[in-house]
């Protein structure tokens, strides 16, 4: 099956010669009408197979206004609307995806070992929140040293503000970013830099404030439950198309290179094979040999399976999001162990142990759920794992929104960011990170108002649990999501990244990400010689070797750290070999204070005062 043969026109609205078909599930429906909103003209559809209706119409041009009315009900947006021009409660718009003048017929997609990818929310990562505005910045991140860019869930959302996880119009690009066309500028734009794009999708549930499917069909929804609100039914054929020409809509007609599924452990599947393996296989065989895509998924449950190939039995996955890391450093930086930190101590030789295994647990009790948690991770490349030190989960999810620098301070900031970066893993930054930036990420919608008044309390009784906001008065202190302001007040401030101390942080952010291209191994290869051990007391080291010299990264989070380096396996040069200090994230162009770290070469003795880390390589003697 290649890009064209994807049977993507089924449902929605498409152009034919002369007109366009329109095509709709609803077997719940006796009655289907097409209304064009120009003329108020209703046209009755036929139904056909598979509970669909269509009609063919011509003269219909892109850009027509149309809704159905189910039964003498409605009129209702299209489900497989491509174009919401005036929110997901308006009518849809007929539009011909086809039409766009790429400049690319063919692009380069980094592989899993060369991923360094930033997160970014549309609405808040530029002032204008546009996909044409961010469009504006993407020579800013191909500098940087990134080689993806990861958008947020971009499907239609009611209101004018979202982080995106309440998406509706899965189908259309929201029309507040500038909708289909938008998109595809914004993809051209950062293929023609050389940057890859990944599109964050949710098919686990769909936001409750204009979501039309249960009128057209029950079947869509199961009785069980998310988190987040009824579970999608994949148990139901036509349903699970829906979804499968969602993810094929974005591969083609957007030329993503690649989809974050979010929440794949709420993905709740009777009977095989699972929505993911097939979602992945399509995928796959919709694009055969002429590109790589990048399929990723976060998933709390730390299976294996997630990411092994199908011959091993597994989904085929490329990577997962693994949060055992970041678990770890936050308490480590905070000694904050409030709800699902519990599980965690941010012990040093619990932290090597991650870098060396991807994720922590490993089947291991988990006192937070209290049940057993993961799968072993033997034989996975240390690519299949997604690192980071922030996300929109982490920061978005505290009740004042802050972000880990802003509760660890700089220095541990700039150790933990070295961290990072040089992990051999798949390094994830969460927009405005790399200058450690001011603005808090908050919780924010724009919900009608009644349903927007209960997302309020309920967010501020949800905190409830926490020590710091047990009392109704510290509650009321938590932003409220409706508001416009708390929207506003995470927007990223561009302009303080040229002034102190964000630039130091960026200069760092920049020669590490310069750093980790020049002591990479071989494209494709497994991650070679990666070694990982507790230092001290609140110290550790980690070894990435290869074909070269071999790098050495030692990283304190508090305390004096005095280290021979001939004392151990882990940081003894090779013979014939001494260590030079490449790098410190306390030197003065990084905002810090270089007196922090000193080495002997003479002796090979380290020494690190205070929160700090140290790269060092292998030179001849």
């Amino acid at each position: 099956m290649n890009g064209e043969g994807w049977a993507r026109r089924r449902l929605g609205a498409w152009p034919i010669d002369g007109g366009f078909e329109f095509r709709v599930w609803a077997p719940d429906v006796r009655v289907c009408e097409l209304i064009l909103e120009e003329t108020g003209k209703a046209l009755r559809l036929v139904r056909h197979s598979r509970d669909e209706y269509a009609i063919r119409v011509e003269g219909v041009t892109p850009g027509t206004l149309y809704r159905y009315r189910l039964d003498g009900r409605g009129p209702f947006p299209d489900p497989a609307s491509r174009s919401q021009p005036k929110g997901v409660h308006g009518p849809s718009e007929t539009c011909d995806l086809a039409a766009f003048p790429w400049r690319q017929s063919s692009w380069n997609v980094p592989e899993t070992d060369r991923l360094v990818v930033v997160e970014l929310h549309v609405g808040t990562a530029t002032p204008e929140g546009t996909f044409d505005a961010l469009a504006g910045r993407l020579p800013y991140y191909a500098g940087l040293g990134v080689t993806a860019v990861e958008l947020m869930p971009v499907a239609g959302f009611p209101g004018a503000r979202n982080w995106g996880y309440d998406g509706v119009s899965l189908y259309a690009p929201s029309n507040i970013y500038g909708g289909v066309r938008g998109l595809q500028r914004f993809v051209d734009e950062a293929h023609w830099l050389g940057l890859a794009v990944l599109l964050d999708v949710v098919y686990n549930h769909l936001g409750p404030d204009g979501n039309y499917l249960g009128l057209y069909s029950s079947g869509y929804f199961t009785a069980a439950q998310t988190p987040w609100g009824q579970a999608v039914d994949f148990g139901n054929r036509p349903v699970r198309d829906f979804f499968l020409g969602n993810a094929l809509m974005w591969v083609h007609d957007y030329r993503v290179d690649g989809l974050r599924f979010d929440a794949t452990h709420a993905m709740l599947v009777p009977g095989k094979p699972h929505i993911l393996e097939e979602l992945t296989r399509r995928l796959r065989a919709s694009v055969g040999d002429s590109r790589r895509l990048l399929l990723i998924a976060e998933d709390g449950s730390n299976e294996a399976c997630l990411v092994r190939p199908p011959s091993e039995g597994g989904f085929g996955l490329d990577a997962v999001w693994a949060d055992d890391l970041h678990h770890h450093l936050h308490v480590a930086a905070t000694g904050e162990r409030d709800g699902y930190y519990t599980d965690y101590r941010g012990l040093p030789e619990e932290i090597a142990r991650t870098l060396r295994r991807g994720w922590f647990f490993e089947g291991q009790r988990s006192d937070y759920s209290g049940r057993s948690r993961g799968t072993r991770s033997s034989g996975l490349a240390a690519s299949s794992f997604v690192h980071c030190l922030q996300n929109h989960d982490q920061a978005g999810n505290r009740a004042m929104g802050e972000r880990l620098h802003h509760l660890s301070g700089l220095e541990v900031w700039r150790a933990l960011s070295t961290l990072l970066l040089l992990d051999p893993a798949v390094p994830l930054l969460f927009m405005g990170q790399e200058w450690a930036c001011s603005s808090p990420f908050l919780y924010f919608t724009d919900h009608e108002p009644a349903l927007g008044h209960l997302v309020t309390q309920g967010r501020r009784r949800e905190f409830g649990r926490f020590r710091g906001f047990r009392s109704a008065r510290a509650r009321e202190q938590i932003p409220d999501p409706q508001s416009a302001e708390t929207f506003l007040t995470s927007k990223l401030d561009w302009q303080e990244a040229d002034r102190a101390p964000h630039s130091g942080v960026l200069a760092l952010y920049r020669e590490l990400l310069q750093l980790r291209r020049q002591t990479r191994g071989p494209a494709g290869s497994a991650s070679a010689a990666f070694a990982a051990s507790k230092l001290g007391r609140r110290g550790l080291a980690f070894r990435r070797g290869g074909g070269g010299p071999a790098v050495l990264a030692v990283v304190n989070l508090g305390g004096t750290l005095r280290q021979d380096l001939r004392a151990l396996r882990i940081t003894r040069p090779r013979r014939g070999f001494e260590w030079a200090l490449m790098l410190s994230s306390e030197e003065d162009r990084f905002g810090g204070s270089p007196d922090h770290v000193e080495l002997s070469a003479a002796s090979a003795r380290l020494t690190i005062r205070g929160p700090a880390a140290a790269v060092l390589r292998e030179r001849p003697v």
